[in-house]
């Protein structure tokens, strides 16, 4: 299998090859040239098998050049030796409304730990694969739960560096905790004045700047990228939507061939496109559900066709979801249309204007698949005490959003909630939602506090932050973002 640009250059890639490079040259992101096909003995075969076991059968369809030793051994590094909390590594909690797909039971508490944990290991394999001889620097933008997960799982893998920018008061005290106080020799982390898709962009820029590429190879080092444009990012995401599906079955939620729909709170895309990619592998999905907060570009975006970034920018306290350019959007683009240079032209659109529209013909094969709802804070607060009340389970602001697109859609058959973050991540929205005081409390009171009502302990990565030294402490301009990473390397 070979990997290809969304916007039609004529690089052709092996996985190993698209993992190292990040982003195509011309600005486009990879994706695998052919669909792999899966039938119903393959998804039933799953049933049996741990989540590492279900991780190598679904990779292996698509890291072709890697053997099936290396995926083994990738996948055991990064969900082995008691990284997770949890022996099923991402397990479905069954409720009464609906299961939940948990997701958070890694070593930062929230979802991107699935495919963090082993993007490193596929990455630090393939640089041994194709000889690359450079030190890669990994570049990160994240609106919170990505910066920290990515810096744990590059922590000090050989022949990497890596560096993460994050809005200035745009992520919560917790997330910002968790990655200003990152240790490893080879980690740096900046806070950039703005908000994600400030970060998100000056990082994007930093990738499509050729002259300063060049700069950066006469240094020894390559970029890459761990954000979800990264192949190596979104791969490891679809294996759980089959694992939730053998997990359906073993307790007999469903019998094999029957049709679920997964409810995913989506920011930048990537997750929800996990989904379609196992959906367009054969996996019996009957709708994709994208929840959005008020930042709903996404939400008005499948409904009508028009992608617009031209509006209002809100924080809110499901900050994962605060952002306006859904990167991942440019694949899905490709894969229902096949036409690169109309993808590029929307993403040129995108870039000069700000808005693109794909058209009637489009939209109507994009809402084959997914449907859209969001929720404003409010909202997200309210169903956050319904699930406490109904079922005594705490979900996080992420999650709720999707709770509530949950109850507001119909027709959508055996539901499956993603949940992406652990409550304790936004103990102070969470508490709040609950009628609980926060007044003069930090955030290891708050921790405490909601530890008193929630099912489970304190997960051991939160707890560690109260006593954990501030190392980073770095603030700088969207425009000296280049800068930065020139006095890193």
């Amino acid at each position: 299998m070979k990997y290809i640009s969304t916007r039609g250059n004529n690089q052709e890639l092996s996985s190993a090859e698209a993992i190292i490079k990040g982003l195509a040259d011309d600005g486009g992101l990879f994706v695998p040239d052919t669909m792999p096909k899966v039938d119903l003995p393959f998804i039933g075969e799953l049933q049996q098998l741990s989540y590492q076991e279900r991780a190598v059968k679904v990779l292996s369809l698509f890291l072709t050049d890697y053997t099936r030793e290396e995926i083994e051994d990738c996948v055991n590094r990064a969900y082995g030796n008691g990284k997770f909390d949890h022996k099923d590594i991402a397990p479905v909690n069954f409720l009464k409304d609906a299961s939940v797909l948990e997701l958070w039971h890694g070593p930062t508490s929230a979802f991107k730990d699935m495919a963090l944990q082993l993007l490193p290991q596929l990455l630090s394999t393939a640089l041994k694969k194709t000889g690359e001889q450079n030190e890669v620097l990994i570049l990160v933008a994240t609106s919170g739960d990505t910066g920290k997960a990515a810096l744990e799982g590059f922590r000090d893998v050989e022949q990497t560096r890596i560096m993460v920018f994050y809005p200035d008061n745009g992520v919560s005290r917790i997330q910002r905790l968790q990655m200003v106080t990152q240790q490893g020799g080879n980690v740096a982390v900046t806070a950039v004045k703005g908000n994600f898709d400030d970060a998100q962009s000056g990082v994007k820029a930093i990738f499509n700047d050729r002259e300063f590429n060049t700069r950066l190879h006469e240094k020894g080092f390559s970029l890459s990228s761990a954000n979800s444009i990264n192949w190596g990012r979104l791969v490891p995401q679809i294996v759980y939507y089959f694992s939730a599906y053998a997990d359906m079955l073993n307790e007999s939620r469903i019998k094999l061939g029957d049709k679920v729909s997964f409810i995913v709170p989506t920011g930048n895309f990537g997750d929800i496109l996990a989904g379609y990619y196992a959906m367009s592998m054969g996996l019996p999905v009957k709708k994709l559900v994208c929840a959005s907060n008020t930042n709903n570009v996404l939400t008005d975006f499948l409904n009508t066709g028009v992608y617009d970034r031209n509006r209002e920018f809100f924080k809110t306290i499901s900050p994962s979801m605060d952002i306006l350019i859904s990167s991942n959007l440019e694949r899905l683009l490709y894969h229902i249309t096949g036409n690169q240079a109309q993808v590029a032209g929307w993403m040129k659109e995108l870039a000069d204007c700000g808005r693109y529209d794909v058209g009637a013909e489009v939209l109507a094969k994009i809402k084959e698949v997914f449907s859209a709802d969001w929720s404003d804070d409010n909202a997200t607060k309210g169903m956050i005490k319904k699930e406490y009340d109904m079922e005594g389970y705490i979900p996080d602001p992420h999650t709720a959003v999707a709770w509530n697109a949950l109850y507001r859609l119909k027709g959508l058959d055996n539901p499956v909630i993603v949940s992406t973050a652990s409550p304790y991540k936004f103990n102070e929205s969470v508490l709040t939602a609950l009628g609980k005081s926060i007044e003069g409390k930090d955030e290891f009171q708050l921790l405490d506090e909601l530890a008193t009502i929630n099912s489970f302990g304190i997960p051991a990565g939160l707890a560690g932050l109260k006593d954990a030294e501030i190392v980073h402490k770095n603030t700088v301009e969207k425009a000296d973002m280049p800068k930065s990473v020139l006095q890193f390397t």
